[in-house]
């Protein structure tokens, strides 16, 4: 029996109980409207009485008395159905509640795999990642930070998050800052290396916005992106800026702790114009402390 199935009896037993009960609140009201009027019909009896009258309240009150008498019988019936249905619908929960118990085991049982998996996933694509790294050939000098940078900003993000973030978020920055965006759907052309194409953006870009989401965490092109961020970070300061797309902290801690001890923007919080606004700003500290070494 599934849980849908207990409710369901529970269900049907409080309903039947229900309806006994109004019927017995009906016996019950029969009852104290014929034994009114039992009382009645004596109390009209006097020492005035005629005897054809007395005998026709006498038949009266005993018509009135075998009604109550069966009224009485109905009673004792609807609280036998009552006693039996309570009884049922005790089992009824029990069961119910050790159906729900079951259920309980197999979701967290579930949910365990499903974690399982993922972690199985996130080490499979790490593994890609160290294998890309291993293979690589000279062109992963763009990793180095003293890169000729041509970009303001590489933005890593998945497919699955072009249309509810990252494709307005990039518009914002082009239209209203004016920055220069390396972005996939506009900077790698047809028939270009995919790969190569990314590693002259990583090379050649100020900072590196990360948008992180569940589908971001489960992709290669997206966690090679990333892979190269680190490495440039590694040999030049500060250069990946963490947004959080529809993912939570304990998500992003399981992916990556390094990732989730850095300030992050949010789109839960902030719209892609406020966090545009915030990219802006770090661009033109990045200016002017680029400018005073320049001047000294």
């Amino acid at each position: 029996m599934s849980v849908e199935q207990a409710q369901r009896a529970v269900n049907q037993l409080d309903k039947d109980i229900a309806d006994l009960e109004k019927k017995m609140a009906d016996l019950v009201k029969k009852e104290a409207d014929k034994t009114k009027r039992i009382g009645d019909t004596q109390r009209s009896i006097t020492k005035n009485t005629s005897q054809s009258t007395l005998q026709s309240k006498m038949r009266q009150i005993d018509s009135y008395q075998r009604e109550v008498a069966k009224i009485l019988a109905d009673k004792a019936t609807i609280n036998q159905k009552l006693a039996d249905k309570r009884k049922k619908r005790v089992d009824a929960v029990g069961k119910l509640q050790k159906e729900e118990a079951t259920q309980a085991k197999t979701l967290a049982k579930q949910q365990k795999n499903v974690f399982t998996a993922y972690e199985r996933q996130i080490n499979e694509l790490t593994k890609q990642i160290v294998m890309q790294e291993n293979i690589a050939t000279e062109e992963n000098i763009i990793f180095e930070s003293n890169s000729e940078e041509e970009y303001d900003v590489f933005v890593s993000h998945a497919t699955e998050d072009k249309e509810s973030f990252s494709d307005e978020f990039v518009r914002i920055l082009h239209e209203e800052y004016n920055l220069k965006v390396w972005y996939d759907a506009v900077s790698i052309k047809w028939g270009d290396s995919i790969r190569t194409e990314i590693d002259k953006g990583l090379k050649k870009s100020k900072f590196g916005v990360v948008i992180l989401s569940r589908s971001y965490i489960s992709k290669y092109w997206t966690n090679y992106e990333l892979e190269g961020l680190f490495q440039r970070e590694c040999n030049g300061g500060k250069l990946i800026l963490p947004i959080w797309h529809n993912i939570t902290k304990q998500e992003v801690q399981n992916f990556s702790p390094s990732l989730a001890g850095k300030m992050a923007m949010s789109t839960a919080f902030m719209t892609p114009n406020e966090i545009a606004e915030k990219l802006n700003e770090l661009l033109d500290i990045k200016m002017i402390k680029t400018s005073s070494i320049g001047c000294i």
